[in-house]
């Protein structure tokens, strides 16, 4: 990724559909229940999400969700997502998504998509993928993702997935609970751990684990900043300047939308550059990398 000429990473998007695979249908009322949660019914294909971040000169990590054990859903080809992140690889770069539930035939995958198709971080959403994050079925995968130091995503908080449906669509908000992560945490210090979004209704508790463990970050996705916690926008402008990270959730929200309330939500101008950019730029090591070219 060419950082020097963009303003800023977002790294938090979406792939939301597959221009390899048909279009699944099943389970759809779980889009139309988040859309109507976001006030957004945006449904871009890869290459015109690439596209709408290219003009804005905004870099993008975007991965899919593969919850196809608890929802039964077929997901986007993680390949997919790195074949469109090789040939746009000056402005993106792919997460992949592995569902726990494959256990060692998921860490076989993971091996493989880092090894083979140049994927350099994962993406778990533990309440629509239906697992407790220190649950040991994940560990084959994490063990993967600890080998080579990458980054993992965590979904905690709230989630606008199954938000309306009846019974929240069978999906448990608890698992999501960022205090779950401390255990992944510990055992596993060399994967970077990412905490998605403002942690409501927990986001003491996640202040919490990213203050005591260092390899613990926070992104600022899938809310607006406008209505960020005041606790947040404190520890972000303070002890948690350098692990705190720029994040839309796109196409739910739109960097536009967010980059325009972040500039009146109380964060300090000293610390908006690490949060737009810098900091994204030291956990994906991006000069190293460069360096090392």
């Amino acid at each position: 990724m060419n950082h020097q000429d963009l303003i800023a990473i977002d790294f938090h998007t979406h792939a939301e559909v597959s221009c390899r695979n048909p279009f699944d249908s099943y389970g759809e009322e779980y889009d139309r229940a988040a859309d109507k949660y976001f006030g957004s019914s945006l449904r871009p294909t890869i290459a015109e999400t690439i596209a709408y971040y290219r003009e804005r000169k905004i870099g993008l990590v975007m991965f899919t969700v593969d919850s196809e054990a608890q929802l039964g859903r077929r997901r986007i080809p993680n390949e997919e997502i790195a074949d469109a992140a090789r040939e746009n690889s000056d402005m993106m770069i792919a997460f992949a998504s592995i569902d726990p539930h494959k256990g060692k035939m998921g860490a076989r995958e993971a091996e493989r998509l880092i090894t083979e198709c140049g994927v350099k971080g994962f993406k778990f959403h533990p309440t629509v993928q239906g697992f407790h994050p220190y649950d040991r079925m994940a560990w084959p995968i994490y063990e993967v993702i600890n080998h080579y130091k990458l980054p993992a995503i965590f979904h905690t908080g709230h989630s606008g997935i199954g938000s309306g449906m009846k019974c929240g669509g069978g999906l448990r908000l608890a698992y999501s609970n960022p205090m779950l992560l401390d255990d992944v945490a510990v055992d596993f210090g060399d994967m970077q751990i990412v905490m998605a979004h403002p942690s409501f209704p927990w986001q003491d508790e996640a202040i919490s684990v990213a203050l005591h463990k260092p390899n613990v970050w926070i992104d600022l996705s899938g809310w607006s900043p406008k209505y960020f916690p005041k606790q947040l926008v404190q520890y972000a402008n303070s002890l948690l300047k350098d692990r705190v990270l720029f994040g839309s959730d796109f196409p739910l929200i739109t960097p536009d939308r967010w980059m325009k309330d972040f500039e009146v939500a109380g964060f300090k101008p000293e610390v908006m550059p690490g949060i737009l950019k810098g900091n994204a730029v030291r956990l994906l090591e991006l000069d190293k990398k460069r360096d090392a070219a």
